[in-house]
């Protein structure tokens, strides 16, 4: 069993449901928000758009003899005098979250690396981009209408990843996005090296661990690749990953298919990719989160 610990940073307004108190900043201001904040700091907030998600990634300590493998931090752009209705709310959803950096208004990406953090959550695309630049896997949450967060009936946790420009380099992409796509197959098929890593490799490779600690049919993680190559480009993907040690359960190779069916046919608690017309097209019944990395983001 490995003795390390998954560790996921997640945002206040990722957490919790804070679109109402986001209006009153963005139209009264600073001061009134503090004032809201602390006038309804009893007032238990709502569940947000990665919620479920942390519940489900909290609920693996579970299946650890009084080891704590995976852990939350909560990173906020509040004080913590208008945080203190946020850790009211952790505590009345009996969530274990113990840590936390209340950043006064700054951005809270400068301690990702402090907290060892291996992937970061958030609704501020800047926040995520600054968390990206520092080599930490992140990702922005994507809006969706909160009555559609659902609640999986399995306890699995289950995470979609794309490939390029997510667990591998956006190498491959550019010769797409620059030359066309029977330029990019032959690149493919003519390439003798292994794929870059991406952002998310990291990550990927602290799932892994987690994994190995149970035999596959009681794996309480389980992986999905959902990418637009197929045969022969996915031939590199598999030897990459065979040659990082790296377990990816379920490995959709979809032709440029659009992905949304897909996802939902796989249950997956979070999608993430790169391009955000996938992430649009996946949101209403996929949790989905946007990575801002590679040439499709320039």
């Amino acid at each position: 069993m490995q003795d390390s610990k998954l560790i996921i940073g997640i945002s206040s307004r990722a957490l919790f449901d804070l679109d109402e108190s986001h209006e009153i900043y963005k139209k009264q201001g600073l001061k009134s928000y503090e004032d809201y904040q602390i006038e309804n700091e009893d007032k238990t907030l709502k569940p947000g758009q990665a919620f479920n998600l942390v519940k489900k990634i909290l609920n693996i300590n579970d299946l650890y003899d009084g080891l704590e493998r995976v852990e939350v931090i909560l990173l906020s752009r509040n004080t913590s005098d208008t945080g203190l209705r946020i850790r009211n709310s952790i505590e009345d959803h009996n969530l274990n979250i113990s840590r936390a950096a209340f950043c006064g208004g700054e951005s809270p990406h400068r301690y990702v690396k402090d907290f060892g953090v291996h992937l970061f959550l958030s609704s501020s695309s800047d926040d995520v981009k600054l968390a990206i630049k520092s080599n930490v896997a992140a990702a922005t949450i994507m809006s969706r209408s909160l009555d559609k967060n659902k609640k999986s009936d399995s306890g699995i946790l289950k995470i979609a990843f794309d490939g390029d420009s997510v667990i591998f380099s956006d190498e491959s992409e550019k010769v797409f996005h620059e030359k066309g796509l029977d330029a990019f197959i032959k690149n493919e098929v003519n390439a003798k090296s292994f794929l870059k890593e991406g952002p998310f490799k990291s990550f990927l490779v602290e799932l892994n661990k987690i994994q190995n600690d149970f035999e596959i049919n009681e794996c309480p993680i389980r992986t999905a690749l959902v990418t637009a190559r197929s045969a022969p480009s996915d031939k590199r993907v598999i030897k990459t990953l065979r040659k990082w040690g790296v377990r990816i359960d379920e490995s959709l190779f979809l032709g440029g298919k659009d992905k949304t069916k897909f996802l939902a046919s796989f249950d997956a608690d979070i999608f993430f990719d790169d391009q955000k017309k996938h992430i649009i097209s996946a949101v209403d019944s996929t949790a989905s989160a946007h990575v801002p990395y590679g040439i499709k983001n320039n």
